[in-house]
């Protein structure tokens, strides 16, 4: 075991520099090894407090928040440059602190400054418009920047999904403070000097530490907050919403999925698993768009099973840092727990069959894995239902499209991914249709893009992120309305169809 002395401490990112640290720590560790990796601030919430106000003085200065959209595009896309220059450095950090194999995390990172780059270009030609306003009257649109937005970021996708948010955000003008996950905190601090780096002004990007039952809960009360972003767990928007509702505070959130994988017998039964192994088991399973419910129709089932166990059986469990690894780490000793959990509940209440996997496993000895798992069972059940966020998979025989679309819709709360693998260019069409989610994928799944806009309904959470419509939820819509020809004459006397409104 690394002795505690030799781990280097990451302070909080705070006005362009390296905040003074605090006695107060929290010790990240490599999921794949238990060893410790670094330690990250404990922020107070005195301390957050003093980071909203700095961040409120940065952004009423006007450097940013009235910088021409020249200069924004300029600062971004030089942090794209830069980031896209030292991607290297940025996936040995995600796979140190997330577990996930250096394979996934080498393609995932390679496309990341695309979303700087895109959100650069969209805050350059995004336009206003002129209503066509009723009379000698002319109305202008404008967007403008809220203010100081703080973002709640996860510890699956950790660079990922902080670039963004933060590249919408600083896009359109903001002032942004970021609290990563305390789980894998590193590869988005290292963000702050990159960013500075660019030409960032001083206090317009702030990244804090902090669990967020602690941080995260005192920066989600601050009310001088214009907005909050959020990817978590349904819980943690239960506990935000109601104080951002208090203050009038605008919320994004995705909170997970239980995404369903439609599999149709027009597909050849190898590309129907090569479709399952692909929507299931990337990032063991850890991320909200997993394809953990397999629909099979009964005409391909049987084939299908059978092949799919054989292959899963086959998947390599070890050390992220070997390029031929393909199942990760998952993040902690709970998640271990809770995917055991979940068989255990599969197995002995539901009647579920497991069919391969089950268990909790090391490499080495050490490190938090779980075997790739496929359950077999029925709607309705806690694994077909509830999110796992682990390579814990649900099968489910169903006996024609209509049961399919009908167990996609209906079985669980969730609704941000679902994918549709058929070679029945009509049947696409028909149950991409019918199909009750904010992603729908057809023959695809997990695709992403900076200009599609992401995210689900029901209990997967409100608001987009990516696209344009990502870029003005950061922004208050001002109209300007310019009279040059109706008198305001409606309380002199005798005067006949005055104009009120």
């Amino acid at each position: 075991m690394t002795k505690m002395s030799n781990i280097p401490h990451i302070s909080n990112w705070v006005n362009g520099a390296q905040a003074t640290a605090s006695a107060e720590r929290i010790t990240v560790l490599n999921p794949a090894t238990e060893e410790p990796l670094a330690t990250v601030e404990a922020t107070t919430q005195d301390s957050v407090n003093d980071v909203v106000e700095q961040s409120r003085r940065a952004f009423a200065s006007g450097t940013w928040s009235r910088a021409d959209a020249s200069e924004r595009y300029a600062v971004l896309s030089k942090a794209a440059g830069l980031l896209r220059s030292r991607i290297p450095e940025f996936v040995e950090l995600e796979t140190l602190q997330t577990g996930r194999p250096i394979r996934e995390m080498r393609a995932q990172l390679a496309r990341v400054p695309e979303w700087l780059e895109y959100f650069a270009s969209l805050a350059r030609v995004h336009e206003g418009r002129v209503t066509p306003f009723k009379g000698p009257v002319i109305n202008t649109l404008t967007r403008l920047p809220l203010g100081v937005v703080a973002q709640i970021t996860p510890w699956n996708h950790p660079l990922l999904i902080a670039t963004k948010k933060m590249a919408a955000a600083l896009a359109a003008g903001n002032v942004v403070v970021v609290k990563p996950s305390e789980l894998a905190p590193m590869s988005v601090i290292r963000m702050g000097s990159l960013f500075r780096e660019a030409g960032l002004p001083d206090g317009t990007l702030q990244i804090i530490n902090g669990h967020g039952r602690d941080t995260g809960r005192y920066l989600c009360e601050n009310p001088h907050l214009a907005k909050i972003d959020l990817t978590g767990g349904i819980a943690t928007y239960q506990a935000i919403a109601p104080v951002a509702a208090l203050n009038m505070v605008p919320m994004t959130a995705e909170l997970g999925g239980k995404a369903p994988v439609c599999l149709f017998p027009s597909l050849p039964v190898d590309r129907a698993v090569q479709a399952a192994l692909f929507a299931s088991f990337i990032a063991s399973g850890q991320t909200c768009v997993t394809g953990s419910r397999l629909l099979v129709h009964q005409d391909l089932y049987d084939g299908f099973l059978e092949s799919l166990v054989r292959r899963v059986e086959g998947l390599k469990v070890g050390d992220p840092q070997d390029p031929s690894t393909q199942i990760g780490a998952v993040i902690s000793r709970a998640s271990v727990t809770r995917c055991g959990e979940f068989v255990e509940r599969a197995r002995k209440s539901d009647g579920g069959r497991v069919l391969c996997g089950g268990n909790p496993t090391t490499v080495d000895g050490k490190g938090f894995f779980f075997e790739p798992t496929v359950v077999e069972t029925v709607p309705g059940t806690d694994l077909a239902r509830n999110e796992v966020f682990g390579p814990v998979i649900a099968v489910i025989r169903c006996a024609s499209e209509d049961d399919i679309i009908r167990v996609a819709n209906n079985d669980t709360a969730f609704a941000l991914g679902a994918s549709v693998w058929t070679q029945d260019f009509a049947q696409a069409h028909r149950v991409a249709g019918k199909i009750e989610s904010g992603i729908v994928w057809v023959n695809g799944h997990h695709l992403n893009d900076p200009s599609s806009p992401w995210g689900g309904f029901g209990e997967s959470g409100v608001g987009k992120e990516n696209g344009q419509e990502a870029f003005e939820s950061y922004t208050k819509l001002k109209s300007t309305v310019i009279n040059y020809g109706i008198e305001p004459t409606w309380f002199d006397p005798d005067i006949q169809g005055a104009r009120y409104g």
